[in-house]
């Protein structure tokens, strides 16, 4: 158990590293990834059409509008200069007429609005189909993590709250899919527009390029400076709103117990605390992510500033730049280089932090899903075959907590057929026993062996499958009634489902109800008493019909004209099956065919019912002070009683 922790905790510090994280979330594309390049592609054209736009813009200066412009003023001093410049659509040297002019202008009008609507279109179709594969990916996500659910051991869950495992398939999932859904394809468009915009500004003018980029390495410290706190502050906004999530499922789940207790004002107030955690820390995300636009904002209007200034001098002194003839329509097409080379930069950074949020999403789930269960199939494991209900438990000692051993050398035996009970004092180990045997847990040593295969051998679904349990705390779905009972086997019939309700005593019970058997039920059976939802569980297992049959405690929230009728069930149940039984009533158990006393983990006395009566032992304490108990307490009382176990 040890080891598998320390294999967790290595993989989940691999997971909290970004690259990681991002490789495996690359990874879950897989099957997807002809889509991405064909996103790929259509962002290769889109940074394009935006790149050449500049140029364009340029070109209608240097080759149209300054040449004419000159001629106006009546001097062709400068026309060489537009016979140099690199235009799209050829023109003849010499006088430019104003037809030629406006030909010119026109030819560049039409194909910018056709690189416009180009570049709209296929920016639709990038988001359409990262969407489209993004939203599988995170399907198959969320159905991976609810398998990973069913997967894990109890123990996994006696030690995290179910609020916050829920908070890693809704919230994390749902943030991972918006960075999917838009900022990943922005980061992609805006990438490729950078590195396309650095190679026609050098190709243009590697001078002038230097000077458009004097505060790209500003911009470039801003944004990873600001990313890796704002990744931080993620991190906790997640742990956070998980702890909130937590503390807003266990509130929902015990709001009875809070009116009744009267904690509903200290439910607020921690509630409060957890949800201002949460607002702290996604503050503290914001403001990074807030500041950084403003100062990317600023580092891109200084340099357009330096581009214009340095261009605007030098054209006015008419000077070169290391061999470069400064001309209007290059400052013009350095100025717009320049601010688009910022906009990617800043858009970027600023969804970069939204990915650092996702990023941190991917970190939890990833996580998740790393967390190996303590119980597993062995490699080989066989399948259980059919249960005969021979169970043994050899010198079995449990652990939950290294060194805090809660049974200590347990030894029992039920031959097919027998009813076991087990009886003791609150925490004396008697649950711990009957998890041992559908193996919810492995034991620390000894073994427990079904027919005489150690379960550790067998397939879990295999032996899971041939054992019913009825627990003390019975859950129901919010489902029909006839679903809820055919849950102990989904192939039942209408007919087959309510032969076991009559025979639990419940069918009677259920025909009362508005829809019958169709009467869908609320959380957790919302509506029902807690004696009617143990007789629907009990009604579950009936139907299952199990060769092992583990009751724990399943007449305890009955009262006395239900447990009778239930007893009667359960002697037509029990009959020819192996059952273990844990009942605080210990009159309940009177008819076993072995009766073991556990005490602080150990068995201290075993025989039956009268065996143990006779030798007035620790058996004997426990039924004469309930005797005594029963016997104190008044018949209104127990009508009292009665009337609450009815009720709920």
């Amino acid at each position: 158990m040890m080891d598998r922790r320390h294999i967790f905790e290595t993989e989940a510090r691999k997971a909290r590293s970004v690259r990681p994280t991002l490789s495996r979330l690359w990874k879950e594309f897989r099957g997807r990834r002809f889509v991405l390049v064909i996103v790929l592609g259509l962002a290769i054209f889109s940074a394009w059409s935006q790149v050449i736009t500049p140029d364009l813009i340029g070109q209608t200066v240097d080759c149209y509008l300054t040449p004419y412009g000159q001629q106006q003023l009546g001097g062709p001093q400068n026309m060489a200069q537009a016979a140099e410049q690199n235009c799209w659509f050829d023109r003849q040297t010499g006088p430019l007429s104003r037809d030629d002019a406006v030909a010119g202008i026109r030819h560049i009008v039409l194909l910018l609005v056709a690189l416009f609507l180009g570049g709209a279109v296929t920016t639709g179709l990038q988001f359409y189909l990262t969407r489209w594969a993004g939203l599988r990916v995170l399907r198959d996500l969320r159905v991976r993590v609810f398998e990973h659910i069913h997967c894990l051991s109890l123990s996994y869950y006696g030690q995290h709250e179910a609020g916050e495992i829920m908070s890693r398939i809704t919230n994390d999932t749902d943030t991972l899919q918006q960075a999917i859904s838009f900022a990943l394809v922005q980061v992609v468009r805006g990438v490729l527009l950078i590195l396309w915009l650095i190679y026609a500004m050098f190709s243009r003018s590697v001078p002038f390029a230097l000077i458009s980029m004097v505060t790209v390495p500003f911009m470039v410290w801003a944004t990873v400076w600001f990313s890796d706190q704002a990744r931080r502050a993620f991190r906790r906004a997640r742990r956070e709103i998980g702890e909130v999530n937590a503390d807003l499922q266990e509130n929902i789940a015990g709001v009875r117990e809070a009116q009744a207790f009267l904690r509903e004002e200290e439910n607020i107030a921690r509630f409060r605390q957890a949800n201002a955690a949460n607002r702290d820390a996604n503050i503290r995300a914001v403001a990074f992510t807030s500041a950084l636009a403003p100062t990317l904002d600023a580092l891109g209007y200084l340099s357009v500033v330096v581009v214009a200034g340095v261009g605007g001098i030098l054209m006015l002194r008419n000077q070169d730049l290391l061999g470069t003839t400064i001309s209007l329509g290059l400052i013009v097409t350095f100025v717009s280089y320049t601010q688009q080379f910022n906009q990617p930069i800043q858009l970027i950074a600023t969804l970069w932090t939204n990915i650092q949020s996702a990023i941190a999403g991917a970190e939890r789930i990833f996580e998740f899903l790393d967390m190996q269960p303590d119980v597993t199939d062995k490699p080989g494991a066989i399948e259980m075959p059919p249960i005969r209900g021979h169970v043994e438990l050899r010198h079995v000692t449990m652990s939950y907590l290294p060194g805090e051993p809660v049974l200590r050398d347990v030894s029992l035996e039920a031959q097919p057929g027998q009813t076991i009970a087990l009886v003791g004092p609150t925490g004396a180990g008697k649950t711990t026993i009957i998890n041992l045997i559908p193996r919810f847990f492995d034991v620390e040593d000894g073994a427990v062996l079904v027919d005489g295969y150690d379960v550790r051998d067998v397939t879990q679904a295999s032996l899971r499958r041939q054992i019913g349990i009825v627990l003390q705390d019975t859950f129901l779905f919010s489902d029909t009634v006839m679903n809820n009972i055919r849950y102990g086997r989904l192939d039942a019939s209408d007919e087959e489902v309510i032969a076991a309700a009559k025979l639990a005593y419940a069918h009677d019970f259920i025909m009362a109800l508005p829809q019958g058997y169709q009467t869908v039920l609320g959380e957790r059976g919302t509506g029902l008493s807690q004696g009617q939802r143990q007789l629907l569980a009990i009604a579950r297992a009936v139907l299952a019909d199990p060769r092992l049959l583990i009751l724990d405690e399943a007449t305890s929230s009955v009262d006395t004209r239900t447990e009778r009728l239930i007893q009667a069930a359960l002697e037509v149940l029990l009959k020819g099956r192996t059952s273990f039984v844990i009942a605080h009533r210990l009159s309940t158990i009177r008819n076993a065919d072995r009766v073991y006393v556990i005490d602080d983990g150990r068995i201290v006395e075993q025989g039956t019912h009268d065996e143990l009566l006779a030798a007035k032992g620790f058996y004997y304490d426990l039924y004469m002070s309930q005797f005594r108990r029963e016997a104190r307490a008044p018949s209104n009382g127990r009508g009292a009683r009665e009337a609450l176990g009815a009720k709920g």
